[in-house]
């Protein structure tokens, strides 16, 4: 049997077998839609998780590079009886290991408060403005560049001046048709001078507007009894986990843990939200996968049944094939591929519905679009899988049909 006749062969069997679904459209469709909605929830699953990630490992660089960020909290958490009862990391804890740290080019150190108002004129925002208090190191860790004027400087901080900078969506808001660079806004009620406007990184999922100011002018107007975010930027990535080993020996020894106690604060890296992200959605995708399983079980099922009505249908057709010359293995391969292509057809349908729901949060946030390969080709596999699965016994039973018998089928 050589090549050519094989693939004519097979080619005969596609085509009768894509007219025989084509005859029978509304039964097809009712059959693929179980396949459609197994495919559909995994791929749209797993194309959001795709987005969400693909953000996360893009954007969470809002931190420097080789920097990382030492909290009172983890940036995911949900036992919250765990952590609650944790010190704040104060101003003066943050300075020491500013001090004490010999492998990090610098060390900034952040606090702030939320819900703020900013007013500039007849302008003003909702009160959803962070004001942040900040040290000058803070904006080389924060890998902030400045758009216009400076950022907060050290006589800033020493002096305690009634300066801001502003992240550059709040200065869209409040100067319009202006130059900010020498405005003054104001924050309940307290005025500050505008000395510079930070570069636009593009959007980010959750982004607040916000305004930096100096962080003794924030203690000055809102006290210091609150925890501090500390940014450390390691010297080189050569450095990189003796300077997180160093942050960490130092401030246990500050804030007096005692020896064989876990930490009593968190570190934050890159490499580490994109780790605790993952973990997150893990027990998302399985979830997916789970639902997709019991969906695909259904309409294997369900193929498996119309097949099976298709055969008692078509004995009368099968016979009349089997009487011109078609053998078992002609029949089989077309039933065979008929289970193949319904699944294969649901299986593109729930891809590209998927692809598009998946899509939507970036198309809404204005983030890039993802296309996952590897889990289309796993989808498209799946339904070549189910297809022939629970296409087998109806071919079986297709091809095994008596050819004198079936023509005297009515």
């Amino acid at each position: 049997m050589n090549r050519y006749f094989i693939l004519s062969e097979w080619n005969e069997s596609l085509s009768m077998a894509l007219a025989a679904l084509r005859s029978n459209k509304l039964r097809s469709s009712l059959t693929l839609l179980g396949i459609v909605v197994g495919v559909f929830s995994i791929i749209a699953v797993n194309t959001s998780m795709r987005v969400l990630q693909s953000f996360v490992e893009s954007k969470l660089n809002s931190m420097g590079s080789n920097v990382f960020m030492i909290r009172k909290f983890p940036a995911f958490f949900t036992d919250w009886d765990k952590y609650r009862n944790r010190k704040d990391i104060t101003y003066e804890q943050a300075s020491e290991l500013k001090e004490r740290a010999t492998l990090a080019k610098s060390v900034g150190v952040l606090t702030g408060t939320w819900g703020k108002i900013v007013r500039h004129r007849d302008e003003k925002t909702n009160p959803n403005v962070s004001l942040l208090g900040v040290t000058p190191d803070i904006s080389a860790a924060r890998n902030e560049k400045m758009e216009e004027g400076r950022g907060i400087s050290e006589s800033d901080v020493e002096t305690s001046r009634r300066v801001c900078v502003l992240d550059p969506n709040l200065s869209k808001a409040l100067f319009v048709r202006s130059d900010p660079i020498g405005a003054e806004v104001t924050v309940d009620g307290i005025g500050y001078t505008v000395v510079g406007v930070i570069e636009d990184q593009g959007n980010m999922i959750g982004q607040q507007l916000y305004m930096e100011v100096p962080i003794t002018t924030f203690f000055g107007r809102y006290g210091k009894e609150r925890s501090m975010n500390i940014y450390v930027q390691a010297a080189s990535q050569d450095v990189f986990d003796a300077s997180e080993e160093q942050a960490i020996g130092i401030l246990r020894a500050v804030r007096k843990v005692p020896p064989g106690k876990e930490n009593d604060f968190d570190l934050i890296s890159n490499a580490s939200l994109v780790s605790q992200f993952n973990e997150v959605t893990y027990y998302v995708k399985i979830g997916a996968v789970a639902v997709s399983a019991i969906a695909l079980l259904a309409a294997g099922v369900g193929i498996m049944n119309i097949m099976l009505v298709g055969v008692t249908e078509r004995t009368r057709e099968i016979g009349v094939r089997k009487s011109v010359g078609a053998t078992r293995r002609n029949i089989l391969i077309q039933f065979l591929l008929e289970a193949v292509v319904l699944c294969e057809v649901g299986g593109i349908a729930g891809i590209l519905l998927g692809l598009l729901g998946g899509n939507l949060a970036a198309i809404l946030l204005h983030l890039q679009a993802v296309f996952p390969v590897d889990w289309a080709l796993i989808g498209l596999i799946v339904c070549s899988i189910v297809g022939v699965v629970f296409g087998v016994y109806p071919a079986y039973k297709a091809a095994s049909v008596d050819p004198i018998e079936s023509l005297r089928y009515e």
